[in-house]
């Protein structure tokens, strides 16, 4: 499998390239009220409004900006996928999930690579942060995949797609 790594907060994580649209500098985000701190808000992307997630921020993990500021090497890694089927007892399941697209931002975008299944090791998560993934050894060092469509909450991604038209390539 091909990968995109690079880092958060000093940290190697990867995400399957299949995943990727594009990789831009840090673009500006128009601030959307009430949002959790890891949403810093909307960016338009060809178009369309697409909601950012900061990774540090998600993670729990310090900001790598000195003072604040984000440094030259900060990427925003346009993403597409498509969401995780969610159906309740008030919600039915949709027949078809559309594709969206989500920005995540991350300090520095290292490398694409490629993966093979015998480098995997299971998730450490514990399930308390399904958006972490299994870990790969590349090389002499360890790295952490990413599950984009688990990074938003259900409900918080249901909303953000409703409310800005954010949809697939």
């Amino acid at each position: 499998m091909q990968i995109l790594t690079f880092t958060v907060a000093g940290q190697p994580y990867a995400i399957p390239s299949r995943t990727v649209l594009e990789v831009l500098p840090l673009v500006p985000v128009r601030p959307i009220p009430l949002l959790p701190p890891y949403v810093p808000g909307v960016f338009t992307y060809r178009g369309h409004l697409v909601p950012l997630v900061d990774l540090a921020r998600r993670f729990e993990m310090p900001p790598s900006e000195p003072g604040g500021r984000p440094r030259l090497s900060t990427r925003v890694i346009v993403v597409t996928f498509t969401p995780p089927r969610v159906s309740s007892a008030d919600q039915p399941e949709a027949p078809h999930a559309c594709p969206v697209r989500l920005g995540v931002v991350a300090d520095n975008v290292v490398s694409v690579q490629t993966a093979s299944a015998d480098e995997s090791l299971p998730t450490v998560s514990g399930g308390q942060s399904p958006f972490l993934g299994g870990l790969l050894r590349l090389g002499g060092s360890t790295v952490q995949m990413v599950v984009v469509e688990h990074l938003l909450p259900h409900e918080l991604l249901t909303g953000l797609v409703a409310a800005a038209g954010v949809t697939g390539p």
